[in-house]
């Protein structure tokens, strides 16, 4: 290990974390009362599936690199559905949501999606990673969500923040973050 291994590892976690910090901040703007444990769990989440998911790729390359090679042009398209349903939910929420009235918090079934959808880009890293051992794989997707975590955290926060501000709009546009995100996926994998 050495010193351009753990920049490369920090720099992969900021990259992969963009899209789970969008959604943290979106919700973090859906549920502005959201308590402590809830943000840890929620950063957590996240940071979970951003480190699973390069291991899981870094696997595959190992193992089954021919079965993940017909997957990978599935990848933009489940980004899309997935996030596009969450943010379209959002969007209608917020439009007949009423002045006063309490906003259901983000659920774990939601949040599970939001994880998976966020970080299902994240398999093809581990082709980027996969010259490194076992324990430099283990110890960068480690890093990529220590970085994770710590970016999500972040996002509710400042989500929370402007949420409050926002009043309703916020989930009305943190739904419209959700759907450009998975468009965004969507189009960065179909061209990219």
């Amino acid at each position: 290990m050495n010193f351009m291994f753990v920049v490369e590892s920090l720099l992969l976690g900021v990259g992969l974390a963009m899209d789970a910090f969008s959604v943290s901040l979106a919700n973090g703007m859906h549920e502005q009362k959201m308590k402590k444990g809830k943000m840890l769990g929620v950063a957590g989440t996240f940071a979970f599936f951003q480190g699973l998911m390069p291991l899981i790729g870094w696997i595959c390359v190992h193992t089954v690199l021919q079965h993940f090679k017909a997957f990978e042009g599935f990848i933009p398209w489940i980004a899309l559905i997935l996030l596009s349903f969450i943010g379209i939910k959002m969007i209608v929420d917020g439009v007949r949501h009423k002045e006063g009235e309490e906003k259901a918090g983000v659920g774990i079934a939601a949040l599970l999606v939001q994880g998976v959808a966020t970080s299902i880009d994240a398999l093809s890293v581990g082709f980027t990673i996969a010259e490194y051992g076992i324990w430099l794989a283990l110890l960068s997707v480690l890093i990529i969500a220590a970085v994770t975590f710590g970016i999500c955290l972040g996002g509710i926060v400042m989500g929370k923040t402007f949420g409050t501000k926002l009043s309703n709009k916020a989930t009305i546009f943190g739904g419209v973050i959700l759907v450009a995100i998975g468009i965004e996926i969507f189009i960065t994998g179909l061209i990219g």
